[in-house]
Formats: structure tokens, sequence, C-alpha cells
């Protein structure tokens, strides 16, 4: 007779459970779970690695400001239709959020009453561990991976707390100011050894102590700021744009938008992080600075998360006879992200699986600051991320 083999089940804790991104991505989930064969947008469906964890496999929890039901969240959030919506419905309302830590301090435009008041940086991050060893043992979960959805903070001080692994375990014991929830989430992480992944511009394991405490420790992380929609273009078209010795003379992007992330950058210091993210790719990749290289984003409510990015190019070209190009991208932003962060979530996994450690280059693909080690400049062409991550698994197919 033989014996029903149990697949392994990987839990994903988010940070920031009950926004548009994460309500997508539970529910696209459970689609799956209920025979949907539509593989759309899910880059990775297809590639076959012993251990690779299944979508269906993936068992969701985590933490919101928020607490409603992920039902009632996504109903708000309008990124599933209505067959969606009722199909999942039942699922997603037996998920509520943890109460989350958080910070004014750091994210001024996003409120709540689901948090959890901890006394000081070691106290919140001694909850946070809690919280995942009970997610674990109550889902009889086989690993676990943490992914940050949350909104965008603030960028803080260059300050030298973060500069090391002993000098941030320093400023945790006497609750320094520049640690922000985002670096407590990935500090928890950390410690508890689960693999962790920003998909937010706000800094987290990115800080060189909290990197450099991921090596020590060995766990594997990645980030910052997942690619999802106009900086997605741009390392597509700069890498052409370049291989054709056409010289761009300026390249002006802006977006509007009106879900949570987009009203969570109306505040100018969470603005400033994300601009920082988006506006370092083009210098990169053509291998000059682009001068008039504006970028500027606007929160518009009537929008919700159905994101309009619109780039103008202007280029010179033989003889230098000026061009332009237009790009107006109609995007739904959740429905972008949501199956790159079930992706990240399972590399990250097969990452744990494997040994390995520290940042990990090969997820490039889907950031905008992608995380590298040794102090190496970050690679932001798509094709050669889009390598980097083949390469990987092919590796990993072979071990």
């Amino acid at each position: 007779m033989s014996e029903t083999v149990r697949r392994r089940r990987v839990g994903v804790a988010i940070v920031g459970l009950g926004g548009a991104v994460a309500t997508t991505a539970v529910a696209g989930v459970e689609l799956l779970r209920r025979g949907t064969n539509r593989m759309d947008g899910l880059p990775l469906a297809h590639v076959a690695v012993p251990g690779f964890a299944g979508y269906e496999d993936l068992v969701f929890g985590g933490w919101d400001m928020n607490g409603q039901s992920l039902a009632d969240a996504a109903s708000e959030h309008h990124v599933l239709n209505d067959n969606q919506l009722a199909e999942t419905s039942g699922a997603l309302s037996a998920v509520k959020p943890w109460a989350a830590v958080a910070s004014s301090a750091f994210c001024r435009r996003i409120e709540g009453a689901n948090t959890r008041e901890a006394n000081g940086h070691r106290a919140a991050i001694g909850a946070i561990i809690e919280d995942l060893e009970r997610f674990k043992a109550t889902n009889r979960l086989d690993d676990l991976v943490m992914i940050n959805l949350a909104s965008t903070e603030r960028t803080p001080a260059d300050s030298a707390a973060l500069r090391s692994a002993d000098a941030f375990e320093r400023a945790l014991d006497r609750d320094d100011a520049d640690i922000g929830p985002a670096m407590l989430y990935a500090a928890a992480a950390i410690e508890a050894g689960v693999p962790y992944g920003n998909f937010t511009p706000s800094v987290a394991a990115d800080a060189p102590g909290l990197t450099e405490m991921a090596h020590r420790r060995g766990v594997p992380v990645a980030g910052k700021d997942g690619k999802t929609g106009q900086t997605l273009m741009k390392t597509a078209l700069a890498p052409m744009l370049r291989a054709r010795s056409l010289h761009v003379d300026g390249w002006f992007s802006t977006n509007i938008l009106g879900n949570r992330d987009g009203q969570a950058l109306e505040d100018p210091d969470s603005l400033k992080s994300k601009l920082g993210t988006k506006g370092r790719v083009l210098d990169s990749i053509l291998g000059y600075p682009v001068e008039d290289h504006i970028v500027d984003i606007r929160y518009y409510r009537p929008r919700g998360d159905d994101k309009e990015a619109w780039d103008n190019i202007d280029i010179s070209g033989f003889l230098g006879h000026r061009m332009q190009i237009k790009v107006n991208f109609l995007c739904k932003d959740s429905v972008l992200a949501a199956p790159l962060v079930l992706e990240i979530a399972r590399v990250l996994d097969l990452a744990r699986q494997r040994g390995e450690s520290g940042p990990q280059e090969q997820l490039s693909v889907f950031f905008k600051a992608p995380m590298t080690a040794h102090g190496r400049a970050p690679e932001h062409a798509f094709h050669v991320q889009e390598r980097m991550l083949e390469d990987w698994l092919g590796a990993a197919a072979a071990e």
C-alpha cells in the first residue's frame, strides 16, 4: 500500500497583510487551490526545481494596523472582481491580521487601531518572534518566510547605529530613534532564522548592520522596493537605447495612483524614500548621468489601485537628430505586484534550503534597488537580471 507523501507547508508572514497587494496574493493562491489554470503574471510558474514550494503550499498570516478580515479588506481595495471576491470570501474571512508594531514618526499618513505596544525595541522584536512561532506551530508549518508589504516609511538619518551589526545591537538596547518598524521586523526575522524580503522602499535588511547580521546568522535576505510598473519599463527600454547608441537627453516620468501606497506617499519624507529607489536605475544602465531625469508621484484617489505611469523620453540619434518615445502604462498595481511577492517568497525559501545567507542577488529582477553582497554595484538591466535568476535556478535544479 502506498503512503501519501505530505507536502511541505511554507508560512508567508506578511507585514501589511491587509493591504491591496497582500490580499490579492492570498486570494490568488486560494483561486489556484480551487483549480484555476491561469498562471499569467507568475514568472516562475513552470520552473521545476526539487524543493521549490508550490503556490498551493503557501500559508499566509501577518500584521496590519487595520484589524479587519482579509475578505473585508479585499472588498475595500477593489482589485478583485465580484466573482473572485465571492469565490474567496470564505477563506479570506478566516484570516485576520495580528496587531502590528508601528510608528507614526516613520509613517505619518497611515493610521489604525490594530497596533501592539511594546516596551522598547527588544520587546517589539520579541513580540514579532512570538507571533512567528505561534503561526508556525498553529498551522503545522515546515518553514517560514517574512515579506514586508507595509506602507513606505521615511528614510532614517545616516546614523552610525545602522552601519554595523554590533552598532545596531547597541542601538537596539538603547531604543535608538533611528530604528523604525521595518528594521525591527527585519531584525526579528533574522534573529528567528526566517528569510526576509523587503518589497517596500523602506530601510530594512539593506541597512549595513542588518545585512551583516543576516550573514552572521545564515539568513537569506532580499529587497528592496518591488519593480512592477514604470521602473520595469525603464529597465527593459534603457538597455535597448544603449545598445543602439541612442542618447537619452531627458526622461520625464509621472505616476498617479489612489491606493494606500499612494496615500502614504503624500508624506514628503515617505515620498523621498520612494523616489530614491526609482531614480537610480537609468544612470547605471546607460553609463552616463541623465541630467533631466524627473520622477513625479501623485496621490489621486479616484484611480484606486488602477495606476497610470506615463513616460516621455527625449533621445538623440545619428547626426544629433532629436526624437521622442512616449509610454503610457495603464496598470493595476497590485495585480502586477502580488505574483512577484509569491515568487520572492518561494525563492527565499529555496535559498534557505540551499544554505545561502545575506543578500540574494538572483532576486534583483524583482526590485528597483536590489541588495548586493560585498559592496557590489547592483545590476539594473532587466535582461541581465533575468539571466541571473535563471542561472541560479538552473544550479539549484542541478543540485
